[in-house]
């Protein structure tokens, strides 16, 4: 028996194009019915996608995906684009390893032309297509849709100063939070839907048509009629950014109208030209719980989740409040992620000295090292992930000029549920390459406190990377049973002189996982002691310290990590370690993420399938030992 009367039908964007208008509402319906109950049980972004619906569905009514590009913006509001294009049966297993992916994925379907993950990337992406298609010939169109806070990122703005006329580019603005245009009053309101009715656009085009065909004075009467028509909405509509760029716009028109929505990206795809339309939409339409917060229903953990309590990000949040009271330096920066970096607080209790820079992680390094210059103690909290955008910045502005800025790393490390779009684990690598630059890897909520007091009594540029994930109650016990040492240090879990056939030396949240490489082991009489790296640079100084920790006798080492291999801690490290006349004998490996982007495989956790679990390591301490 099918559960919904149209959504069941829906296989391909062929087959919403079979249903008729009046049929659009109660699809809607159903739609939200099913994102609902999906979301809530497997997790996910609810409250963007309950709020594109309608706009997902007239996309695929008007244009002809695969052979138009259908480009998304983040891609967490492609939920419904996924349903349309044949993926609905898929939703049981999303954001789940192996299974369908929470953001637009190229090698997931041929409706996916451009990956993402990031924000602010689309327009770029877009206009790479339609230009491409402009060189090839080609009469396909290019439609990119982007949220209203994606125009906090310079990237947006750098496409938009790109855009050639006479490409066939749909730009579709989404408005649901902040206002883009100038929309003052009931005129402003009417002229919007005036211009988003059908009859509005035939009028138009007929009259200048008629003005054209008027002898000798035709096209200078149309022209002068645009040019006073302009002038006057300028007067008392107000100028708008995209037209004074030179591109078409069109709205703004209310999202959750269907007609209107159809019909303005009809009248688009007439032009044949580049077109920004203004849509205006309600995050978690339809569902009343996401329309009152759409930012807790922005991210939804699946229901068989439980609350896992504080995190480290919190311990940050708590942190950098407590030093904030004592010194009026201490700024905090972030990058339109102030609730996940853990910095509500801040904002509330020190609103001078707390600054949302949107989403430009460049701009928030270098806004942090003109804070820094000017004697302020700046820390920029940015997930690793985004931080990458930022390294020409954090080399030329805050490195190069000895500033004390300190990076605060938010989810550092794999991420099963986001995948390698959101994995932490590019930063140790390119930060290790940064002259003066000290890199710290807290593990507690004590290290996390170490770490942020040990970057503000320095004087140059400093990293805290850490998990958004609570402290292991195994990893306090193991490892800080004499007490909490006063500065980031290195700690191991076994006592002096202990007689070790293999030595695990780690860092981060993976290091549940060398404990449970060193249980296993133990099985088999193997006797294995890890080594925990509460920082990680400077390393000549890391080395002398893990150097004097290694048992002598020992037969093996592994160096364990969840960052990328290449230019990682294991491999810096091992490399200085080795040249030690009481290491350059001991066998030892290095295992990371091998130059690949780690993606989880069905049945497997993610160190499984990166390669670095507790079982990985143990086979390959016994492999080290058998030669």
């Amino acid at each position: 028996m099918a559960e919904y009367k149209y959504l069941d039908k829906i296989n391909s964007p062929e087959d919403i194009k079979r249903l008729s208008v009046d049929e659009m509402e109660p699809l809607a319906e159903e739609i939200r019915d099913f994102l609902i109950k999906k979301v809530n049980m497997n997790g996910g972004h609810l409250a963007s996608n309950l709020g594109v619906v309608e706009l997902s569905m007239a996309i695929h009514r008007v244009f002809d995906s695969p052979k138009d590009h259908i480009i998304w913006d983040v891609g967490h509001q492609s939920y419904v684009h996924k349903i349309i294009t044949g993926r609905r049966e898929a939703f049981d297993a999303l954001r789940k390893p192996g299974g369908l992916a929470g953001f637009t994925k190229r090698d997931e379907s041929e409706h996916d032309p451009f990956g993402a993950g990031h924000s602010s990337t689309s327009i770029s992406a877009a206009l790479g297509f339609a230009e491409a298609d402009h060189i090839k010939g080609s009469d396909a169109y290019t439609v990119a849709i982007v949220g209203d806070g994606a125009f906090t990122g310079g990237m947006i703005h750098e496409a938009l100063n790109n855009c050639k006329k006479k490409l066939k580019l749909i730009i579709i603005i989404n408005e649901n939070e902040m206002s883009i245009s100038k929309n003052i009053g009931l005129f402003a309101k009417n002229l919007s839907h005036i211009r988003v009715k059908p009859g509005y656009f035939k009028a138009k085009n007929v009259t200048g048509k008629i003005l054209k065909k008027i002898p000798l004075v035709g096209k200078h009467i149309f022209k002068f009629v645009m040019k006073t028509k302009k002038a006057f909405k300028n007067i008392m509509y107000g100028s708008n950014y995209f037209e004074d760029l030179g591109l078409y716009y069109l709205g703004p028109v209310d999202g959750h109208e269907y007609k209107s929505v159809e019909a303005v990206l009809s009248e688009a795809k007439k032009t044949g030209g580049n077109v920004v339309i203004h849509i205006k939409t309600v995050k978690g339409k339809g569902y009343a719980p996401a329309e009152d917060s759409p930012d807790k229903y922005h991210g939804v953990a699946p229901s068989e989740t439980k609350k896992k309590g504080s995190t480290l990000t919190d311990a940050f949040g708590n942190a950098i409040c407590e030093l904030a009271e004592k010194d009026e330096s201490i700024c905090a920066v972030t990058a339109a992620m102030s609730d996940g970096t853990g910095l509500v607080r801040f904002k509330d209790e020190y609103k001078d000295r707390f600054f949302d820079v949107g989403i430009a992680e460049e701009h928030a390094v270098t806004f942090g090292a003109g804070l820094a210059a000017e004697g302020m103690r700046p820390f920029v909290a940015i997930y690793s992930t985004f931080l990458q955008r930022a390294y020409d910045n954090i080399i030329h502005d805050v490195a190069l000029q000895k500033l004390p800025v300190t990076l605060c790393i938010d989810r550092a490390g794999l991420n099963a549920k986001d995948g390698p779009t959101h994995h932490g684990i590019f930063d140790v690598a390119f930060l290790s390459q940064v002259p003066g630059m000290s890199i710290y890897t807290p593990v507690t909520e004590e290290g996390v406190k170490r770490a942020l007091v040990a970057a503000r009594n320095g004087n140059s540029p400093a990293a805290i990377r850490y998990a958004n994930y609570p402290e292991n109650e195994r990893v306090i016990s193991e490892f800080y049973k004499n007490g909490i040492p006063e500065k980031p240090s290195v700690l191991k879990n076994y006592e002096d002189g202990a007689e070790l056939d293999a030595v695990i030396v780690t860092y981060g949240k993976i290091t549940k996982e060398a404990l449970a490489a060193a249980d296993e082991l133990a099985k088999d009489n193997i006797r294995t002691g890890v080594i925990l790296l509460e920082y990680l640079k400077p390393y000549d100084k890391l080395v002398r310290e893990v150097e004097k920790l290694i048992p002598s006798g020992t037969k093996a080492i592994v160096y364990l990590e969840e960052e990328i291999r290449n230019g990682g801690a294991g491999m810096l490290l091992s490399d200085k370690m080795s040249k030690y006349d009481t290491m350059k004998n001991i066998p030892y490996a290095v295992m990371a993420t091998d130059d690949d982007f780690a993606y989880q495989k069905a049945g497997q956790t993610i160190y499984e399938s990166a390669g670095v679990s507790a079982h990985h390591v143990a086979d390959r301490i016994k492999e080290l030992l058998s030669k």
